[in-house]
């Protein structure tokens, strides 16, 4: 009986210790005006991206939910505009895995659209694969797509002031590594058919996530746009939806035991898109709602520039 009894406190000391750090909750207490500004939300037919688009079209946003699968967003913003009650909720094709894509979406935006004052890098996916352009699924996706995205849609981003760029990063990061010229002449950052091997590739995009704001939040000086890296926590989404079926056999127990729901999982995306008063912590990295300290090569200047220069050589931008 004390056995069993100590093995019982052990397990919900346990619980409780991971529900306080690595499943640690939190909640958006941003309230700054969103009501008919527009917001882009790429991924957002389903889990962190859906539950920020419903937050922000309560609010009164003007939300595009950018994504690849037209049946699964028309299905979200069904939802949306019923849960909401807003009919200013819309769907624009974009596959961030094909970089004409990207180009044709930032193209019809700017000739559809007036005003941009929210972009929302969320979409992310861990998988083995190539893009249509021959990158590495996960670095052409987490980064590249969202890159080349960002940059194209700068100008209209500084147009109307305050605009900012929230993109989803991971604590993941911290296990990434950035090989640039392996980068040139593979096109990717780490690939293979076992699943540790992409998600250290998924790691390593993750760490592009990273210095890109970093890079970003110094080209933005002197503009009223300004940028946040953000881990929304361990969240139970789609994100793994590439992984073997023994790991999902391990991981769903788990999932459903200790993971965030989507809802909890956008907080700190909510945060950085709606607290007032963190401008001056652009380029900052956010979790459960405030900004963290992060690893030294997650702010490494010099990489952060050259991973900015050979983005736009990637995309052939110079």
């Amino acid at each position: 009986m004390f056995h069993l009894l100590l093995l019982a406190v052990v397990v919900l000391g346990g619980y409780m210790f991971l529900t306080q750090t690595l499943f640690k909750r939190s909640k958006c207490k941003g309230n700054a005006a969103i009501a008919a500004k527009t917001v882009i939300i790429t991924g957002g037919n389903t889990g962190i991206g859906k539950a920020t688009a419903l937050h922000l079209a309560r609010k009164g946003a003007r939300v595009i939910l950018a994504c690849r699968n037209r049946n699964k967003a028309e299905t979200a913003i069904a939802d949306i505009k019923q849960e909401t009650g807003s009919t200013d909720v819309l769907y624009m094709q974009l596959d961030l895995a094909s970089l004409k894509s990207v180009r044709c979406f930032a193209s019809m935006f700017l000739k559809t659209e007036s005003r941009l004052d929210l972009l929302i890098n969320n979409a992310g996916l861990v998988a083995d694969g190539r893009t249509e352009d021959g990158f590495g699924i996960e670095f052409g996706v987490n980064h590249l797509g969202h890159f080349l995205l960002t940059y194209l849609l700068l100008e209209r981003l500084k147009e109307d002031g305050g605009g900012r760029v929230v993109t989803l990063s991971s604590m993941a990061y911290r296990w990434g590594r950035i090989d640039l010229e392996a980068l040139a002449v593979n096109k990717h950052l780490g690939t293979g058919r076992y699943s540790w091997q992409f998600f250290q590739a998924y790691c390593n995009s993750k760490l592009c996530n990273m210095l890109f704001t970093h890079e970003l939040a110094k080209r933005l000086k002197g503009s009223k746009v300004t940028c946040y890296s953000v881990h929304p926590g361990v969240v139970r989404t789609e994100l793994s939806r590439n992984v073997s079926l023994w790991q999902k056999v391990f991981i769903e127990p788990v999932a459903r035991l200790l993971f965030l729901d989507p809802e909890a999982g956008a907080q700190t995306t909510l945060h950085c898109a709606l607290q007032e008063g963190i401008e001056p912590l652009s380029g900052r990295y956010f979790s459960c709602c405030a900004a963290q300290e992060v690893c030294t090569w997650a702010r490494d200047d010099a990489m952060a520039r050259k991973l900015w220069d050979v983005s736009e050589k990637l995309c052939g931008l110079s």
